[in-house]
């Protein structure tokens, strides 16, 4: 999957990402070194998000082979993401930090294909996301560790929110990291 020109970055729609989704999928689960069985399990949940408030979504693209993905949607309260942070910013005492969950943006996925990372398409990917987000802020979660998201994350302005958390079925430890908007 070697890149000979620079990735394209275009918006997706529910019914363009919907015939790419286990393409899309793919491409999540190698970056995040999850078992391929993992394809199954989430394609109902990226299916059931694709009908949320503000869904918005966009790939990146070598020719004709999609290399990077990235989406997101307005975050609100029964969602099971935005009900698990509240619970750990409640844990944590940060009530100053539950106000942040009122009105967002979360930056539910961001991953690219290792043979096209360290080559600017995840930031490419974030940047362009965002530009299309009518949102005061954004929100994301990503496992602890000095990874190129990480140094992505950073880079574009994102601090802390809370750190080590550990999400309900997952015992890696996350941070919740936000910015304001516009980038």
């Amino acid at each position: 999957m070697a890149a000979r020109e620079p990735a394209h970055v275009v918006e997706l729609t529910v019914a363009q990402l919907r015939p790419r989704i286990y393409e899309a999928l793919r491409i999540y689960v190698t970056a995040m070194h999850y078992p391929p069985a993992t394809v199954r399990q989430r394609a109902p949940m990226w299916l059931e998000h694709m009908q949320r408030d503000g869904w918005s979504c966009v790939g990146a693209f070598h020719g004709d082979t999609l290399v990077g993905i990235a989406y997101g949607y307005r975050g609100a309260r029964g969602q099971w993401w935005h009900d698990e942070v509240q619970r750990g910013l409640k844990a944590a005492d940060l009530a100053a930090a539950q106000l942040l969950l009122t009105d967002y943006f979360e930056l539910t996925e961001l991953h690219v294909h290792p043979d096209a990372q360290g080559k600017g398409v995840g930031e490419a990917l974030l940047t362009e996301l965002l530009s299309r987000v009518d949102a005061p802020r954004v929100l994301l979660s990503t496992p602890e560790g000095p990874t190129r998201a990480w140094r992505l994350y950073r880079r574009i302005g994102f601090t802390d929110l809370l750190r080590n958390y550990r999400f309900a079925g997952d015992s890696r430890p996350f941070a919740v990291l936000g910015r304001t908007l516009p980038l």
